[in-house]
């Protein structure tokens, strides 16, 4: 048989905890994952042939939905002239030209094929070109599993980061230094020590690992500031917020121009993907144009760059992020209304198409604040809304998303779902 349960029990003999992508396999939540059958529009579907409200849109990419038949119709008019070539095409100077011409501190641009490859890259790049070993990173911050990132973060301003994953030597730890986010003195002070040292800043200009926390003002600009003055290179990593919350990413909506940025879901429409760009200077350091290597087999993919290419066209419509925000609001002010209405402490955060829902009272500044919200409480939540045929990431520490898919009866049914699931919620708290 083929239901979820049967194929976890399989998986679980053949892959890692079952999953090939660890927050798939329900632990912190409790219970077992189901397995997709199919997706359409803002819905997924499980093998036992349940239907849900998706608030996860496989993790951000598809912020016009699940299977868009623009998006189908490109892949499809791609795929019956080849899946790969191992040389150029077309539509990766497309991809190239469109994501220069949306987001202008990108002046040239690499394809690579995933968000993680991109962030590695883009630190190389930045080692690379300043001559320097040292990265900052920041609290709650998640720039994928490569060995620089994975690195718990100190709890003083100056703490020098240790291994948060075995596998990753102390030494390349090391070379990571770690600041809360939102903090504008320890990110001063942490460069006046080490600022000599320092290649590159990384950061996601929403952090949506920790749920989702919005930037201070003037925190970017602080940082932009400090990264000019000790030479650094400032990376935003847009892979989450890039072409979601604004046309032009999290830098078009703040107003920052960082040196390097990386992307990934949105321009690859749901097949894997990923990319780096910015500055010329720097990116003709890459190789073959420069000596800073990096390359990829699969990169420029043309089947990924049509389901790209037919996603950022529809993106591009007009008003089409507005709307969006306005379905985000509508959305998180009602399940805040419910939350109220049931006496439970709860808090939304939330920027254009993405949001955080906290189990505890605001404001969320700091990973503090987040890692503050009641896991046990959005446990008893998650499996009761899950119930109720809405989905949200198996995570009280992972960011929602929605889509353009999504209409009034599916925020309407998920706010009624809310409603009740807090009173389970209230229940359960004795």
């Amino acid at each position: 048989m083929n239901t979820s349960t049967d194929l976890f029990a399989r998986a679980k003999n053949l892959l890692p905890g079952g999953v090939n992508s660890p927050v798939r396999a329900f632990k912190s939540v409790g219970g077992e994952p189901f397995f997709a059958a199919r997706a359409a529009g803002a819905h997924l579907w499980d093998v036992d042939g349940r239907r849900y409200v998706d608030y996860i849109g496989s993790w951000g990419p598809m912020i016009a939905g699940h299977a868009h038949p623009s998006v189908i119709e490109a892949v499809q008019r791609t795929a019956v002239n080849g899946l790969s070539f191992g040389v150029p095409n077309p539509l990766e100077v497309e991809m190239a030209e469109t994501i220069t011409r949306l987001v202008p501190s990108c002046e040239m641009v690499r394809m690579v094929n995933s968000g993680t490859e991109a962030t590695l890259s883009a630190i190389r790049l930045a080692r690379g070109a300043t001559g320097r070993t040292r990265i900052v990173k920041f609290e709650g911050c998640y720039h994928g599993h490569g060995d620089s990132f994975l690195v718990k973060a100190g709890s003083g301003v100056l703490t020098l980061g240790m291994p948060d994953s075995p596998g990753v030597p102390k030494p390349l730890a090391d070379l990571t230094l770690t600041l809360p986010f939102n903090d504008f003195d320890a990110a001063t002070e942490l460069f006046d020590a080490y600022g000599a040292d320092i290649a590159g800043l990384i950061v996601e200009p929403i952090v949506g690992n920790a749920n989702c926390i919005l930037p201070a003002d003037g925190f970017l600009q602080h940082l932009r500031t400090l990264c000019t003055q000790h030479g650094c290179v400032l990376i935003f990593d847009e892979v989450m917020t890039g072409f979601r919350v604004a046309l032009g990413g999290a830098q078009a909506r703040y107003g920052v121009e960082p040196d390097l940025t990386t992307f990934g879901k949105i321009i690859g429409g749901g097949m894997p993907v990923g990319a780096y760009g910015g500055r010329r200077d720097l990116m003709a350091q890459i190789a073959p144009s420069g000596p800073i290597y990096q390359a990829g087999t699969l990169s420029g993919n043309p089947v990924a760059m049509a389901a790209g290419l037919a996603t950022l066209q529809l993106i591009q419509d007009p008003g089409f992020h507005e709307r969006l925000e306005a379905t985000t609001h509508r959305l998180c002010d009602g399940v805040e209304a419910a939350a109220q209405a049931a006496g439970v402490a709860f808090t939304t955060v939330r920027s254009c198409a993405m949001f955080g829902w906290y189990f505890r009272r605001g404001p969320i500044q700091t990973y503090a604040d987040a890692t503050g919200s009641d896991a046990a409480a959005f446990r008893v939540f998650f499996h009761a809304m899950l119930e109720r045929g809405v989905y949200l990431a198996p995570s009280a520490f992972e960011a929602g998303f929605l889509s353009s898919a999504h209409t009034d009866a599916d925020l309407d049914a998920t706010i009624a779902a809310a409603a009740e699931s807090f009173e389970i919620v209230r229940k359960a708290a004795g």
